[in-house]
């Protein structure tokens, strides 16, 4: 049953409901599905019929139950779901990009696609300007008369920069280009769409998942958009065959009724625990301090009653120091020295020797990464007080020096 709610509303007010009234939607593991008519089955290739499945590479009804919950969530007329968030941002830029376009993208985002602007898409003949999104008039200088993609996160990996996305929507619609946001790390808390994003994807994998246990990604866009990823002779998603498989979608549907109270205890505790090592003297960064510089941007873009996010940063001053501190975590029960996010138990890697390796040193110092950086995704923890008193005993006991 669709909703006309969208955003935390949407996602209870969906009952699925499955085969013999059962409260869980069934799951369809058929790889490929029967027509009526031959007639159906040459329309459907052709793609002037609309409603049939065919190929689980297409999509299956499961993933399309899925999509349909997480276009709501996002406030999209449609999505479509991939086998990974790569896989999704893969296809949305091979689908609006062709030889010779340029793309302008925020200089501080995921390493994966850090390296596919910077070193995969140039072999096809597209190109990338990296800029600092938060500067509007050096956005404005990246573009040129090729440019058709402006490209951020909305909340950056993993120096927490925050993307004023109606500003960044002005911008794209005075150069009639496409505003794609990763809006990974902040499911719930913004809605790009509503502040003038065309194009919303995740990874699924993360916060939506909630367990570590899939890889998944989503598109969540017009329905001609996601009607053109899936065409048999043009669509990236179709071609590229970054599928997600039914049992996996399913198990990620499940989870998501659960996004609205994790998104909730992720961001207390993360707050909790930011603020206590920042008054211990420690230098952290997280978006609901009072001297984080988005602090301002975030809140006008904030949906009411989820916080400021589960992740923080926390500056260890070198990489010696930063493993030290990761290793002594992990052993004190803290958490995972494990690179993703939004998980029940705390993740924490050094961003700049994992997940931002494929940016080159000079770049990470450019940006202002550090490699004693240290990214935490802050786990759901019944009392943070607790954890905090343990990664405080980590500091002391690896000599961590304050205000590093």
């Amino acid at each position: 049953m669709k909703t006309s709610k969208s955003g935390a509303a949407s996602i209870l007010s969906q009952l699925n409901i499955g085969a013999h009234s059962g409260v869980n939607p069934s799951i369809s593991d058929s790889s490929t599905y029967a027509f009526n008519t031959a007639k159906d089955m040459s329309d459907t290739f052709e793609g002037t019929k609309e409603g049939c499945f065919l190929y689980s590479r297409h999509s299956t009804p499961t993933n399309h139950m899925l999509a349909n919950s997480l276009a709501a969530m996002e406030g999209s007329e449609a999505a479509h779901v991939f086998g990974s968030g790569m896989g999704a941002i893969t296809a949305v830029l091979f689908q609006l990009c062709t030889a010779d376009d340029h793309i302008v993208s925020s200089r501080t985002i995921y390493g994966g696609t850090y390296a596919l602007l910077k070193n995969f898409m140039p072999k096809y003949g597209v190109k990338t300007s990296f800029v600092d999104t938060t500067d509007l008039q050096a956005v404005t200088a990246a573009i040129t008369p090729k440019t058709k993609v402006l490209y951020c996160e909305a909340m950056s990996n993993p120096l927490l920069e925050i993307s004023d996305i109606e500003a960044l929507a002005a911008i794209a619609k005075k150069h009639q280009l496409t505003l794609v946001v990763d809006n990974t790390f902040t499911p719930l808390m913004i809605a790009p769409i509503k502040h003038g994003a065309h194009i919303v994807i995740h990874s699924l994998t993360k916060f939506i998942n909630g367990t570590s246990d899939a890889v998944a990604g989503v598109v969540c866009a017009t329905e001609d958009f996601c009607h053109s990823l899936r065409d048999v002779n043009q669509g990236a998603a179709m071609l590229f065959g970054s599928t997600l498989d039914s049992q996996r979608a399913a198990s990620i549907h499940k989870n998501l009724k659960t996004l609205p109270i994790r998104m909730t205890k992720h961001s207390e505790n993360a707050w909790c625990i930011a603020r206590g090592l920042q008054q211990a003297g420690y230098k952290v960064m997280y978006p609901g301090l009072e001297d984080h510089k988005g602090k301002q941007t975030l809140e006008k873009q904030l949906e009411a009653g989820f916080g400021y996010g589960g992740l923080m940063t926390l500056d260890a001053g070198s990489l010696e120091k930063a493993n030290a501190l990761m290793e002594a975590m992990q052993d004190a029960g803290v958490g995972y020295l494990a690179v993703s996010l939004g998980f029940y138990k705390t993740l924490f890697s050094a961003s700049g020797s994992s997940t931002s390796s494929e940016i080159s040193p000079e770049e990470q110092k450019q940006m202002g990464l550090g490699e004693g950086l240290i990214r935490f995704s802050i786990g759901l923890d019944h009392l943070p007080e607790e954890t905090l008193a343990l990664i405080l005993d980590c500091i002391e006991k690896v000599a961590l020096h304050k205000g590093a």
